[in-house]
C-alpha cells in the first residue's frame, strides 16, 4: 500500500464516501491524510450511517461537518442527509456550500435550515451536475442572472415550489435531461392548479405523488415518462416522437394525452389503473416497436370491455413480454382469444389473477396455444393468509390443472409467485 500513488489513495476514500469511514481510513498514515485534504472527491454526511448523528447537539453536528469539510480540496460529490436532526442555522450550510461550490459536481442536500436557503444563488452558474434536494423551498427563481448551465440531472423531494418557479427552474438548465419529482408543495397563483413545464432537453421524467387540475409537459427529446401515485385531471405530452418509455402506476387521470409520441414506444407498463381500453389502445396502436407491454390491476371503464389479443398481434408484430392481470368473465376470454392470430415473438408470458378460477386456468390454456415461441411462463396469485377450505380445494385444482397443461409444452420454464 505504501507505493500506492496519493491520487490512487484519494480514488480510494472517495469510494467509501461516508464522512466517519472516511475520517477513520485517512489516519492510516500521511499519505493518506494528505490524500484526504487534497485528493478526496467524495463526501457523504447521512443521519442514517452513525447512530451516534442524533446523540450529537444540532451545534455540534455543524462543528463536525464544518471541521471535516473544511479539511478537504476540490470536493466533486457532497452529500448531506439530516433527516432525523432538528434545523441547523443557515450560516454554516452557506460556509459548506461556498467552500465547496466552485469544484462541486453533484450534491445532495436534505437540511432543514432557519432561515431557508436560496441554493440557486449558492450553487448557480458553476459545474454543478447532479442536484437532489428534499425538504426544502424554491422562491423567486430568476432567469436572468441565475444559471444552472451544467446540470444534468434534477430530483426535487418534499419541496415547496409554486408552479411558475417550476417552470423557470427548467429554462435555467439547458442540458437538463433527467427531472424527478415526489410529492411537492406546489403553489398556485390562482384558482386552477395548472402546471406548465417545457425542456428541449429533457429525456427522463419521472413525478410522484403529486395532484393537479392541469399537467402539461413540452418536451421535444423526452424518451422516459413515469408516472406513479398522481391525480391529474388532465395529462398532456408534447413532443417530437421520441417516447420509448411510457409507465403509468396507481394513477387517477380523466384525460391523458401523449399526442404524437407513440410511435417509438417500446416499453408500455400500466397497473392499478382504470382506462377505457378502446380509447388507450388507439393511443398507442401506432407503436409498431414495441417490445414489452403490461396491463397488471388495470380495471375497464365499461365492464364488458376486452383486451382484444387479435388487435395486440396485429398492432405489435415484435412483441416479446406480455403481461396481463385484470378480472376475467367468461365471455371476454372466450371472445378475446378468437380468431387465428398467434404471438410470434412473445418469449416471456406473465400472467396472473386476483380471484382464483376454472376461467383462469381456460385462459392460461388459450394464451400458451397463441404463443407458438414462448420460452417461459411466469403465473402471479394472491393467497390469503388465512385460506378457507374452499380457496385451498381451489388452489388445488388449479396447480394440478397447470401440471397437465405444461406436460404438453415441456420445452417452456414455468415459475410460480404468490403474493
Amino acid at each position: 500500500m505504501e507505493f500506492l500513488p496519493v491520487e490512487v489513495v484519494g480514488n480510494i476514500l472517495s469510494q467509501l464516501e461516508t464522512a466517519r469511514d472516511v475520517v477513520i481510513a485517512s489516519a492510516t498514515c500521511r499519505k493518506w491524510q494528505e490524500a484526504w485534504r487534497n485528493h478526496l472527491h467524495a463526501l457523504s454526511f447521512d443521519s442514517s450511517d452513525w447512530p451516534l448523528y442524533h446523540e450529537f447537539s444540532t451545534s455540534r453536528l455543524e462543528i463536525l461537518i464544518t471541521q471535516t469539510i473544511l479539511q478537504t480540496n476540490g470536493l466533486q460529490s457532497l452529500s448531506i442527509i439530516m433527516d432525523d436532526v432538528d434545523e441547523f442555522s443557515a450560516a454554516p450550510v452557506i460556509a459548506w456550500l461556498m467552500y465547496t461550490r466552485e469544484t462541486l459536481r453533484h450534491l445532495r442536500y436534505n437540511v432543514r435550515t432557519t432561515p431557508n436557503i436560496n441554493i440557486l444563488e449558492k450553487c448557480g452558474r458553476q459545474k454543478l451536475e447532479i442536484l437532489s434536494l428534499s425538504h426544502n423551498t424554491i422562491t423567486g427563481v430568476e432567469p436572468s442572472y441565475q444559471k444552472l448551465p451544467c446540470l444534468r440531472s434534477l430530483s426535487l423531494s418534499y419541496v415547496s415550489i409554486s408552479a411558475l418557479d417550476l417552470s423557470l427552474l427548467l429554462t435555467i438548465c439547458p442540458k437538463i435531461e433527467s427531472l424527478t419529482l415526489i410529492s411537492l408543495d406546489i403553489v398556485m397563483s390562482d384558482l386552477q392548479a395548472t402546471m406548465d413545464l417545457s425542456s428541449n432537453s429533457l429525456k427522463d421524467i419521472f413525478v410522484e405523488a403529486i395532484s393537479l387540475d392541469k399537467f402539461i409537459l413540452e418536451a421535444d427529446s423526452l424518451e422516459k415518462l413515469h408516472l406513479k401515485d398522481c391525480t391529474f385531471e388532465v395529462f398532456e405530452l408534447v413532443g417530437k416522437g421520441m417516447l420509448r418509455f411510457l409507465k403509468i402506476d396507481d394513477v387517477s387521470v380523466i384525460h391523458l394525452d401523449i399526442g404524437e409520441n407513440a410511435e417509438n414506444l417500446e416499453v408500455v407498463d400500466v397497473s392499478n389503473f382504470t382506462i377505457m381500453w378502446a380509447k388507450f389502445h388507439h393511443m398507442i396502436s401506432r407503436s409498431s416497436k414495441l417490445k414489452k407491454l403490461r396491463l397488471w390491476g388495470v380495471v375497464f371503464d365499461d365492464e364488458d370491455e376486452i383486451v382484444d389479443m387479435e388487435t395486440i398481434s396485429s398492432c405489435f408484430p415484435i412483441l416479446n413480454h406480455l403481461s396481463l392481470n385484470y378480472d376475467l368473465k367468461e365471455a371476454a376470454v372466450q371472445y378475446g382469444l378468437q380468431g387465428s392470430f398467434l404471438l410470434d415473438n412473445v418469449i416471456l408470458l406473465e400472467l396472473g389473477w386476483t380471484v382464483i378460477s376454472d376461467l383462469f386456468t381456460m385462459w392460461v390454456s388459450g394464451l400458451l396455444e397463441k404463443c407458438p415461441h414462448l420460452r417461459k411462463l411466469v403465473i402471479h396469485g394472491v393467497v390469503s393468509e388465512t385460506k378457507t377450505h374452499e380457496e385451498c380445494h381451489m388452489l388445488a385444482n388449479f396447480s394440478s390443472s397447470i401440471v397437465r397443461l405444461m406436460r404438453k409444452y415441456l420445452h417452456i420454464e414455468v415459475q410460480f409467485e404468490y403474493e
